[in-house]
């Protein structure tokens, strides 16, 4: 394999509603600290684009007997007949060396569309299983994956002992059992506590904040070999 050095891609997925909302404004931030980190971002907005989240029988050639999602997944992959849209997203997401999940934590999670996401596109013989495994030996092994995301709760209300337990406790099943899971590093998460309850100042400082974290987790990745 030959190795130059290359612009490093970054693939953002955000999803939020609103476009003026604070959660937008941090995606962008955290675009613009990448691109001037030497990144090509590609920036997927889930909303925006109308993404279709239901993970459903009807994108998949006619099955006789039970519908098993996964073992549709890979038969589409293998015979070619994958969703168009599924197929286009999954292409970018194999082309990215970073991923960069952009969200408000709802309910402790990710916002359905999301969740709906990586449903459709975290697909069973594209990105583990079939001539893949799982964890290192997943298609998405030594490339970055990191969360950037607001709450709507206080930094003191996730900390061990707080009203709601530790953060990540509720990362788990989102870096583990998603990100690592197809053969991610998951790296640190860039999260902004309660910007609802900031004031303006507060929020410009916030977002300035992004940009630092953003940046200089940017600088400390290695250029990708390819």
């Amino acid at each position: 394999m030959s190795t130059f050095d290359a612009a490093p891609t970054a693939l953002i997925v955000h999803a939020h509603p609103e476009p003026h909302s604070f959660s937008t404004a941090q995606m962008t931030t955290a675009t613009q600290a990448l691109r001037e980190a030497g990144y090509r971002v590609d920036v997927l907005d889930l909303y925006a684009d109308g993404w279709a989240p239901v993970l459903a029988r009807d994108e998949f050639a006619p099955v006789d007997g039970p519908f098993k999602p996964q073992a549709e997944q890979m038969r589409a992959v293998k015979e070619g007949t994958l969703d168009a849209a599924v197929r286009a997203h999954l292409d970018r997401l194999l082309a990215a060396d970073l991923l960069v999940l952009s969200f408000p934590m709802w309910w402790f999670s990710l916002p359905a569309i999301l969740k709906g996401w990586v449903d459709r596109v975290f697909v069973m013989g594209g990105v583990f299983g079939g001539d893949y495994g799982i964890l290192g030996d997943a298609a998405l092994a030594g490339k970055r994956a990191m969360l950037l995301f607001t709450t709507g709760g206080s930094s003191e209300t996730f900390r061990p002992g707080g009203s709601f337990g530790s953060m990540d406790d509720f990362l788990f099943h989102i870096q583990r059992g998603m990100l690592t899971f197809v053969g991610f590093q998951v790296l640190d998460p860039v999260v902004t506590y309660g910007p609802a309850h900031m004031t303006d100042q507060e929020r410009t400082a916030a977002l300035d904040a992004v940009r630092e974290s953003v940046a200089r987790i940017a600088a400390d990745l290695p250029t990708p070999v390819r």
